[in-house]
């Protein structure tokens, strides 16, 4: 299966299990205050039931089939409580192999022989209307992968969906890069 195909998949499987209004622990109801660990288990579970057998692991978090190895971030501007997060960038932009940020995540990817195809993707949410965009954050990370640590990244991948249920996590926008 192509990237866009599985983005969008998943970028479904996200709304879908939203309009469940599953609880994470003490927060409010909604996908958008679930940790990277259990969202990739939802998408893995409900990817097997579209046919597409995947699992989670350590690296890659995803692995679909033989092919497809993807490693995922999550961004959120503003925590459960609706204030501004501390810190909400560095899982993107921390830009050194060995760290636990997006781009270190790719340096790991790259060194995975197994993998016909590896892929990048971040779950990022919002407000409706937006009080802080994820565009700039997302720009810089573009620019930082391709220009200053030489990534090669394919072109982005975007998926948008709204009306989630949690007060501050409303909009899942869905950003993905074929790693090559």
């Amino acid at each position: 299966m192509d990237y866009p195909k599985i983005v969008n998949a998943i970028a479904n499987i996200l709304k879908e299990y939203d309009l469940e209004k599953p609880i994470f622990k003490e927060y409010k109801p909604g996908i958008g205050p679930f940790g990277e660990p259990q969202i990739v288990r939802i998408i893995a579970d409900r990817l097997g039931f579209l046919t597409l057998p995947a699992k989670t692991k350590r690296t890659p978090d995803l692995e679909i089939g033989t092919d497809w190895a993807i490693e995922f971030k999550i961004v959120r501007p503003f925590g459960d409580n609706g204030k501004e997060a501390e810190n909400w960038t560095v899982n993107l932009l921390h830009p050194y192999p060995g760290n636990i940020s997006l781009i270190g995540d790719a340096f790991k990817l790259k060194e995975l022989p197994k993998y016909n195809r590896k892929g990048l993707f971040v779950i990022g949410y919002e407000h409706e209307p937006v009080k802080i965009s994820l565009d700039p954050l997302i720009s810089s990370f573009e620019s930082i992968a391709r220009n200053v640590v030489k990534l090669n990244l394919g072109t982005r991948i975007e998926e948008r969906r709204q009306e989630l249920v949690h007060p501050e996590h409303q909009v899942v926008r869905c950003f993905a890069w074929e790693l090559f």
